[in-house]
């Protein structure tokens, strides 16, 4: 048996496509309740990579057959110590070596790089069976990597949803944000509330709990947020927004943001909710919430399940999530590895 690891290059249209079976083959064994790896989406990571960030696709194979695939991530404005990485490894191909032999050549590119740390996101347990350990947390608790940030998924099916609870929830936030409107948008951040969007960004690693995760706060300016979103839509994301405005000041002081992949219309990630600091204690993370939820629906009638993750020490937030019907599904690992 033969393990090669060759780089992905962007116009080598054949092995990004095996890349592509790889990725599809290990959601469909071990995420069967997410929705399909997407394939714009993946297109799209090897072709217009968030700005800021330098992605590397490592392809394995054996004896010539697509067997594994390592994503890494370098930021290049801030973090630059640091790595994101995502190993997937064929399920038909698994205790062969081919992590290992993707792991070792990935850590050589990164210490080529000047990178001293590594982090990678993975179920803690296999689906369904709480005790035994995922096969991602098997490999990374054997290259000795730590769970520097456990986090816990919950979802909310929309099926079940209460709506005179949420109204009961909507009329007690509203209560407490006398002086706040609520505005929403789709795709793109108006120009008049992007300096705001950047400003409550930037605070997302500030102010969430990050454990013993090593990751400095980014920079974020109008500049940054717009070509994000233009890789975001590339990808096929369709994102919804609410985001609640101080009507004394005008600036917008609360955000959150639910999105869907174009592989799946039954299914949205809730993704960033930040409220800024001064402005906390008036129930706006709430507010914003329930509203971009019926903001959502309203447009996306098909979907069935809205998935987020919460840092397990994130109280706070988790209290907002369970009041809506979040439910827990599972629990998953920040894991850090010191190079």
């Amino acid at each position: 048996m033969r393990i090669s690891v060759t780089r992905l290059g962007a116009a080598d249209e054949a092995a990004i496509e095996q890349a592509y079976q790889v990725g599809a083959a290990q959601v469909a064994a071990d995420m069967p309740d997410f929705p399909p790896f997407c394939r714009r989406r993946f297109m799209t990571l090897l072709r217009q990579p968030m700005p800021g960030n330098e992605p590397i696709h490592l392809l394995a194979r054996v004896d010539g057959e697509p067997a594994g695939l390592l994503m890494l991530d370098l930021p290049q404005l801030d973090n630059t110590d640091n790595a994101s990485a995502e190993l997937v490894v064929h399920p038909a191909y698994r205790r062969r070596g081919v992590g290992r032999a993707l792991y070792e050549h990935g850590v050589a590119v990164l210490r080529e790089r000047g990178r001293r740390r590594v982090s990678a996101m993975s179920q803690a347990h296999l689906p369904g069976q709480p005790d035994r350990p995922s096969p991602g947390s098997a490999f990374a608790l054997s290259v000795g990597a730590v769970d520097a940030l456990p986090d816990v998924r919950r979802r909310l099916d929309t099926a079940r949803l209460d709506q005179a609870h949420l109204d009961a929830l909507l009329a007690e936030a509203r209560g407490r944000a006398t002086g706040y409107e609520v505005l929403f948008w789709r795709g793109d951040t108006p120009d008049e509330l992007i300096a705001d969007v950047a400003y409550l960004d930037g605070r997302l690693l500030v102010d969430a709990p990050m454990g013993d995760l090593a990751w400095e706060p980014e920079q974020v300016d109008a500049e940054r947020v717009r070509a994000t979103e233009q890789v975001l839509e590339a990808r096929g994301r369709r994102r919804y927004h609410a985001g609640v405005r101080h009507t004394a000041s005008g600036r917008l002081v609360a955000w959150t943001l639910l999105d869907l992949g174009a592989a799946a219309d039954w299914h949205a990630y809730q993704q960033i909710t930040i409220v800024d600091p001064d402005h906390r204690g008036h129930r706006l993370g709430l507010l914003a919430k329930i509203e971009n939820l019926r903001h959502l629906l309203a447009h996306e009638p098909a979907v069935r399940a809205i998935d987020t993750w919460n840092a397990a020490s994130n109280d706070h937030m988790i209290a907002i999530n369970e009041r809506l019907g979040f439910r827990v599904l599972d629990q998953w690992s920040n894991w850090q590895l010191s190079l």
